[in-house]
C-alpha cells in the first residue's frame, strides 16, 4: 500500500482528533509535535507493512526495556543526534568554538558532595591504577572562568557506577563530586582508574544491539557538566583515546577534541584537559537540560 493513505479523510481526521486539533485547551506546541509523530509513526507501519504481531511485540519490547530508556536513546544514536541538531543551530547562530558537547547518558546523580581543591573522587578502594586529572576552565578570549561549578562522574574497574552498581558494595557517590573552582579556573582531581563496560547482558539494550548486529560496549571515559555564571553549561566527557573501543562506542560518545591518551607510568595515569566555554546568551543556558536524573534523596525517600 502506498503512504499516501495516510492522506485519506478518515485517517487524517482519525491522528487530527487523537492530537487534540480541535479540542480546546492543551499546549498547542505538543499537539502540533504529537500529529506529526502520528504521521510518522504510520507512515514507517505503511512502508514496512508491520504486521499486527510485530507491531505488538514492539511494544512489548518497548514496555519491557523501560527501565533502560537511556540506554537505548543513547545506544540509537537519538541523543547523539541531539548534540548535531545543536551543533548545527550554534554554528547558524556564529556561535562556534568552546569544548565539544557529547552525551549524558543516563547515570547522573544529584546531589554529590561539594568540594573544593585536588579532590579524591574514589571513596572506595579498588584493585587499579590512579588516575590523575588537571586542567582549566576558560571562556572564549581564554579568560580564566570563576566561580565555575565542575561536575564529575565515573564507573569503577569493573565498570560499575555508584548508586546503579548492581552489587550494592560502592559508597554513595563513590567516583562522584561537584568541585568549585577557584578564580584561576584551574581544576584537578585523583581517582581510581574507571573502565569501559558493556550493556545489561540480556536486557532491552543488549537485545536491540544483537538483532541490529552491533555490540553494546563503551569505553573507558568520564562525565562533566561545567556551569558558571554568564556562560553556557558545558555536558560532555572525555573518553580514553587508547581504549578499544574509543573509535567504536555503541552510545557514540566519542568525538573529536574528547580522546585524550592517559599517560601511563607504572600503576598511574595522567591526563590534562581544558575546557573552553562559550559566553551565555540567556539565563536559561547557565542551567542543566530539564532532563530527568536520579538523586540521592529520591533514594533515601525509596529505602
Amino acid at each position: 500500500m502506498d503512504v499516501s493513505f495516510i492522506k485519506t479523510p478518515e485517517v487524517r481526521n482519525l491522528f487530527d482528533k487523537a492530537a487534540g486539533l480541535s479540542a480546546e485547551g492543551g499546549n498547542p506546541r505538543l499537539k502540533a509535535i504529537f500529529r506529526d509523530i502520528l504521521d510518522a509513526s504510520a507512515e514507517i507501519i505503511i512502508k514496512h507493512d508491520i504486521g499486527e504481531s510485530e507491531f505488538w511485540n514492539a511494544v512489548g519490547f518497548l514496555q519491557s526495556g523501560a527501565g533502560e530508556y537511556g540506554l537505548l536513546v543513547a545506544g540509537s544514536g537519538l541523543e547523539h543526534f541531539i548534540d548535531l541538531f545543536n551543533d548545527a543551530k550554534d554554528t547558524e547562530a556564529g556561535l562556534t568554538g568552546g569544548t565539544p558537547r557529547t552525551i549524558e547518558g543516563p547515570l547522573y546523580v544529584a546531589g554529590a558532595p561539594l568540594s573544593e581543591g585536588d579532590v579524591n573522587l574514589s571513596k572506595d578502594p579498588d584493585q587499579t591504577d590512579t588516575l590523575y586529572v588537571n586542567g582549566q576552565i576558560t571562556g572564549p578570549e581564554g579568560e580564566p572562568v570563576q566561580n565555575a561549578i565542575l561536575h564529575v562522574w565515573h564507573a569503577n574497574s569493573q565498570g560499575w557506577y555508584s548508586h546503579f552498581d548492581p552489587t550494592h558494595e560502592q559508597t554513595p557517590f563513590n567516583n562522584r563530586a561537584r568541585i568549585k573552582i577557584g578564580a584561576d579556573g584551574r581544576y584537578a582531581f585523583h581517582s581510581k582508574m574507571p573502565n569501559g563496560y558493556s550493556v545489561p547482558p540480556g536486557g532491552a539494550t543488549d537485545v536491540l544491539m544483537k538483532a541490529l548486529g552491533r555490540h553494546g560496549n563503551r569505553p573507558a571515559h568520564v562525565h562533566f557538566f561545567v556551569e558558571a555564571p554568564g556562560y553556557r553549561t558545558l555536558t560532555t566527557q572525555i573518553n580514553f583515546g587508547d581504549d578499544p573501543f574509543a573509535a567504536d562506542d555503541f552510545a557514540f560518545g566519542t568525538r573529536e577534541g574528547l580522546l585524550p591518551v592517559p599517560q601511563r607510568q607504572g600503576d598511574t595515569a595522567y591526563i590534562a584537559f581544558d575546557f573552553r566555554l562559550q559566553h551565555s546568551t540567556d539565563g536559561e543556558e547557565e542551567h542543566l537540560s530539564s532532563r530527568r536524573r536520579a538523586s540521592a534523596e529520591a533514594e533515601k525517600e525509596a529505602a
